[in-house]
């Protein structure tokens, strides 16, 4: 069963425009924002568990210059 994910990335200084392209290219990354506040960007995310565990590990912590993310699962029921 697929869920959103909202995952809040931290990026080193001067960072953001470069890792938010790279966010994008990612597959399964269906929305990228540059935000103002304590993350930098925040990215959602469409699938099941596992696979937004395997793309956290396996993709998005793997682009240069994200130094920490934050992930919250949403519970709405789509049915």
């Amino acid at each position: 069963m697929a869920t959103t994910a909202y995952i809040m990335i931290e990026t080193n200084i001067g960072m953001v425009k470069d890792v938010a392209k790279s966010l994008r290219a990612v597959p399964g990354v269906s929305e990228v924002d540059v935000v103002i506040g304590p993350y930098d960007i925040i990215a959602k995310v469409t699938a099941d568990m596992n696979s937004v565990s395997d793309l956290l590990a396996g993709e998005i912590h793997k682009i240069n210059g994200v130094t920490r993310t934050f992930t919250c699962m949403s519970l709405n029921n789509r049915d």
